[in-house]
């Protein structure tokens, strides 16, 4: 997108500790572990949490990792103390199994302007394969709205 860093402030990977805490991204182990300037990186593991009965990776996981990359990204670019992203819809073309090891995502934006933030989600196995693609579509919403705490 450019070499301009896009978000509201200039978090750090442990300030977004507190995001996964008792919620299904901390039951599937997804961390975020890298903040660029205009993407976020994120891995989970596949293991009993994240496989399907035959072994594979679970495409529900995949999907799962995608979209809190995608909510904590819309969530950075807005002022925290007034808006929230709220996922309206996400799709994934899984293009490669993983039975094993770690998964990385990284979450780029193709528009973040306005209420609507659209962000591409790559997933890949260790040894650098694409083994996910998704879009995911966040609505920023105000937080007195929606009634929530963050």
């Amino acid at each position: 997108m450019s070499d301009q860093k896009i978000w509201y402030t200039d978090p750090t990977v442990e300030s977004l500790d507190w995001m996964n805490r008792n919620t299904l991204a901390d039951s599937l182990h997804i961390r975020v572990t890298e903040i660029g300037d205009d993407y976020i990186k994120g891995t989970m593991p596949v293991d009993g949490r994240t496989k399907q009965p035959f072994g594979l990776l679970h495409g529900g996981a995949s999907v799962a990792l995608a979209e809190t990359l995608g909510s904590i990204a819309s969530w950075l670019i807005v002022n925290p103390e007034l808006f929230i992203g709220v996922g309206i819809e996400i799709n994934a073309n899984h293009v490669k199994a993983v039975t094993e090891g770690m998964v990385t995502g990284i979450c780029r934006p193709i528009h973040v302007k306005g209420r609507n933030h659209i962000w591409e989600i790559k997933i890949y196995n260790e040894a650098g394969d694409l083994t996910c693609i998704s879009r995911f579509t966040c609505s920023i919403v105000a937080k007195d709205k929606m009634k929530v705490k963050v």
